[in-house]
């Protein structure tokens, strides 16, 4: 089912490698303290996903200005993902949602997503972006089924700028 602005976002807890480790990330612990900004994307070093996190990188103020933690979503494992970050430069948090409990758990996964299909992947993450507000509910969902579209960012800053 997926999730919209008014519903309660699930909590969860997925592991992220950064400089100092291998580390495990919780929504519940922004909870209270800034917003989350939820990116889901299907598969690290395609060319759109790359583009995505070099974009939100390269203007991560916007967002910490916004008081809103950025975090990138896929399924891809955590030394995949830090591979793609270091040869990109992406500077925003990959997590890993290997299993992808998360990705179905905020009703984003495809249920066929023909690239994935085709290497035998399932639950691929639709490209998306949930906007989750200190409380923890959601106020703001896309879920996009053409993989090639990217999120609404000026309709997601607006939505932060409001919660400010």
């Amino acid at each position: 089912m997926e999730l919209k602005a008014g519903d309660k976002a699930p909590n969860f807890e997925l592991s992220s490698k950064q400089a100092d480790g291998l580390k495990k990330l919780k929504l519940s612990d922004n909870l209270g303290k800034q917003h989350t900004l939820l990116l889901f994307v299907p598969m690290a070093f395609t060319g759109v996903c790359t583009q995505e996190f070099c974009e939100i990188s390269a203007g991560l103020g916007q967002y910490t200005a916004l008081n809103a933690a950025v975090w990138g979503i896929s399924g891809d494992n955590p030394f995949a993902q830090e591979a793609w970050a270091q040869k990109e430069k992406i500077t925003l948090p990959l997590l890993s949602d290997y299993d992808h409990k998360v990705t179905k758990s905020y009703g984003c996964a495809y249920d066929s997503f023909l690239p994935a299909k085709n290497l035998g992947m399932a639950d691929v993450p639709k490209r998306s972006a949930f906007v989750v507000d200190k409380q923890g509910v959601i106020r703001y969902a896309e879920i996009n089924d053409d993989p090639g579209k990217l999120p609404n960012f000026d309709a997601i800053k607006a939505c932060l700028a409001q919660l400010k």
